[in-house]
């Protein structure tokens, strides 16, 4: 307890031995432990409880003027849970950079300037000066969220810079032919995926896939006697590979992935019999070979509705009587009973909130 809210010690009047005896002595009362006297004016102590913690002292008057004087302890002073990300927590104005289309989007300082959501920045990053869009222009974030140091946005793009950015694109282009021939001529087992040139051309980068490790020495000093900047070779996964390559899923629509998921959601095969699919791995697997990052979607509203569903196998009683279900609907809210009296009639398709639970099947082992 702090000391701004310790009590006073006007509780020790009450052992001064000259001290009025005629006259009525205030109520002092504390707990030394859990078992010890509690006091017999609750009104009173709730009121106390009630008390915020900035006061000085733990004083109250009573209806008849009387003046109650408690010390405070652990068992009188309310539990309170403060936050650390209240309104007084410092927020910063940053501005969110993309560098590729539905690519992840990173924070900056704006400073002084007012970018624009599309318009085009020069930004400071780890690597030097980049090339981006905006994603929006200014909002608050917390600092606690931000990952130190919050580098500056430099300047808005100029008509120069976007053509500079163009030539660049030329310039990876042209660099990608010549390092897959280069990857060719020195039989490497790696498959090139994307070149790419830092805005001020003081880096290029390659990013590939392989199945095994490669030693690339020789590629990089081959690369580097061609293009006499730095090179960096970048491996990456499988699921990198479909967000760089793009392509159309099985729904016939660009992958999600390379048009707006900025990070990759992790995915389990639980979320596909949660919503009563196919465990055939080709049918729910992506370009990638992983599982779809659709799956997780609506993963959180089936669990859900799927709780309030009897679950198949499980003796309800319906209108007609009592039966088994067979099969479930859940976002419908709908579900199929077969019913004890007709055991060879079709099932019959009942409202969720028209059954009633009765007993749930047998607790099957957990397979995920």
């Amino acid at each position: 307890m702090n000391s701004d809210t310790k009590p006073n010690n006007q509780g020790n009047q009450g052992n001064n031995p000259s001290h009025n005896k005629h006259k009525k002595k205030p109520y002092y009362m504390k707990k030394k432990n859990r078992h010890s006297h509690k006091p017999k004016d609750r009104d009173a102590s709730a009121q106390l409880n009630e008390q915020k913690l900035d006061q000085p002292a733990e004083v109250e008057n009573d209806a008849d003027g009387e003046v109650m004087v408690f010390e405070a302890d652990d068992s009188l002073t309310p539990e309170v849970i403060v936050s650390i990300e209240d309104d007084d927590t410092p927020k910063v104005h940053v501005t969110g950079v993309r560098f590729k289309p539905g690519g992840k989007v990173y924070f900056f300082a704006k400073g002084d300037l007012e970018p624009k959501s599309s318009s085009y920045v020069i930004v400071e990053t780890a690597r030097g000066l980049e090339f981006g869009e905006v994603a929006f222009g200014d909002r608050e974030v917390k600092e606690s969220a931000l990952v130190p140091p919050l580098r500056p946005v430099v300047r808005i793009a100029t008509d120069e810079d976007i053509r500079r950015n163009k030539e660049n694109k030329r310039k990876e282009e042209e660099a990608f032919k010549i390092c897959a021939e280069k990857i060719q001529k020195h039989g490497l087992s790696m498959k090139l995926l994307e070149a790419q040139y830092s805005f001020d051309n003081s880096k290029l980068l390659f990013y590939f896939t392989s199945a095994s490790r490669v030693d690339f020495r020789e590629l990089v000093k081959d690369l580097a006697s061609v293009f006499k900047t730095r090179i960096e070779l970048r491996q990456i996964g499988i699921r990198d590979e479909a967000k760089i390559m793009g392509g159309l899923g099985v729904c016939g629509r660009p992958l999600c992935c390379s048009t707006f998921l900025s990070d990759f959601v992790q995915v389990s095969i639980k979320m596909a019999k949660e919503q009563n699919l196919s465990l055939n791995s080709g049918k729910i697997s992506g370009c990638c070979g992983r599982l779809m990052c659709c799956l997780q979607y609506e993963y959180s509203t089936y669990a859900e509705e799927t709780a309030k569903t009897p679950p198949v196998d499980s003796t309800v009683r319906t209108r007609d009587g009592f039966g088994t279900v067979t099969e479930i609907s859940p976002l419908a809210g709908t579900l199929k009973v077969r019913l004890k009296d007709k055991p060879d009639s079709a099932p019959v398709i009942y409202k969720r909130d028209d059954v009633t639970l009765i007993s749930k099947p047998a607790t099957k082992k957990n397979e995920d």
